[in-house]
């Protein structure tokens, strides 16, 4: 298995706490963390996995200062947690089968509509709505799950953003949308990692100090988004939600 450099273990490292910082925040860590493994010279499938090793101690990490903070809806995380967890395996699995390159324009248009929503509904977000479960958001949840779940193992970018809309969906504010979406993130993340180490694609090398790098990453980034509130989450939710946007775009015009 390949070393990294001392010069390229810096730059995983400066890229992993970057990323780990936004992701959890808002989500979307991954535009920085796995075109910086592509760039240090990991072949595509070993990129993802060993981007997954990144991203399972990051939302580990973040889902525990959220859970210590008391963000996070212990009873709906908890019979989540599974869909997530499920919808990721057979995410994975189906990427060796079937191209995710058709999921590209959905994907484009679907962050498209998340981004004007949350713009046009300005103080959306800004405090919590949520009284509790009725069928219509218990059936919204358990689609969302397990489907963002499998989307996040199958082809992933947005999947963070996708998580917390659906929360913000049933009334929970930016800060507990993020808290209780990072706990599903956690479970897709940890499913899709268990996969692509059984399919044998996962860098330890390379994985690692970026993953203890992106540990110190979420610690502080939870820890402001706490503390700031949806003030700073939700302009940073829409500005890395464009972001997804224009990656995305760009790779359908210069990469088809």
């Amino acid at each position: 298995m390949e070393y990294p450099s001392l010069e390229m273990l810096f730059f995983l490292i400066g890229a992993g706490f970057l990323a780990a910082f936004i992701d959890a925040v808002v989500g979307g860590g991954g535009l920085i963390s796995l075109p910086a493994l592509l760039f240090a010279g990991l072949p595509p499938v070993f990129g993802l996995g060993t981007n997954k090793l990144g991203g399972t101690m990051s939302s580990l990490t973040s889902t525990s200062s959220f859970l210590l903070s008391k963000k996070v809806n212990m009873r709906l995380a908890a019979w989540l947690f599974p869909l997530s967890f499920i919808g990721a395996i057979l995410g994975t699995y189906t990427v060796k089968q079937v191209p995710s390159d058709f999921l590209k324009p959905l994907v484009v248009c679907m962050l498209v509509v998340v981004t004007i929503y949350t713009l046009m509904k300005k103080n959306w977000g800004a405090t919590s709505t949520f009284s509790g479960l009725t069928a219509k958001t218990i059936t919204l949840l358990i689609c969302g799950a397990f489907a963002i779940g499998f989307y996040d193992g199958f082809f992933g970018p947005g999947a963070g953003s996708f998580l917390i809309f659906l929360f913000l969906m049933v009334g929970f504010d930016f800060v507990g949308a993020s808290a209780n979406a990072k706990v599903l993130n956690l479970a897709s993340n940890a499913a899709s990692l268990g996969t692509f180490f059984l399919m044998k694609s996962v860098n330890w090398y390379y994985g690692l100090p970026m993953g203890i790098a992106m540990i110190a990453g979420a610690l502080i980034g939870s820890q402001v988004a706490i503390r700031k509130g949806s003030t700073f989450v939700k302009p940073l939710f829409i500005l890395v939600t464009v972001l997804l946007i224009g990656k995305q775009v760009w790779t359908l015009i210069f990469h088809a």
